[in-house]
């Protein structure tokens, strides 16, 4: 199964090039080819993305990814999720900077 992340990045990816190939989308993520064809064929799955084939003359097996309107609305509560994830992660980490700040003043160090 793919987190929502990996699902959240490869919409966004397609919504920004609908002819990027699964190479490129695996490269821009950092992930294995077949790790995100999986991805891509989950997205599939549910109706978030349509493939569609269309002819390039370098290459004549290129598919054009669509994001449906399901996709689009998963899209932005991936989006929502994770900016809320991220916030939660940003205040502990700032929290723990101040503890840090505060243990170095406390023992005689000068603080950054």
């Amino acid at each position: 199964m793919i987190n929502d992340d990996t699902q959240y990045q490869v919409l966004r990816l397609l919504e920004a090039d609908p002819e990027m190939s699964q190479r490129q989308i695996a490269r821009a993520l950092g992930l294995s080819v077949g790790k995100t064809h999986y991805a891509l064929k989950a997205l599939l799955d549910r109706g978030w993305v349509k493939a569609q084939n269309f002819r390039r003359s370098d290459n004549r097996s290129a598919y054009l990814y669509k994001l449906t309107p399901g996709g689009l609305q998963e899209k932005a509560r991936l989006a929502y999720h994770l900016l809320k994830r991220k916030r939660a992660e940003h205040e502990a980490l700032m929290t723990e900077i101040e503890q840090l700040r505060a243990d170095l003043k406390d023992h005689g160090e000068s603080a950054l």
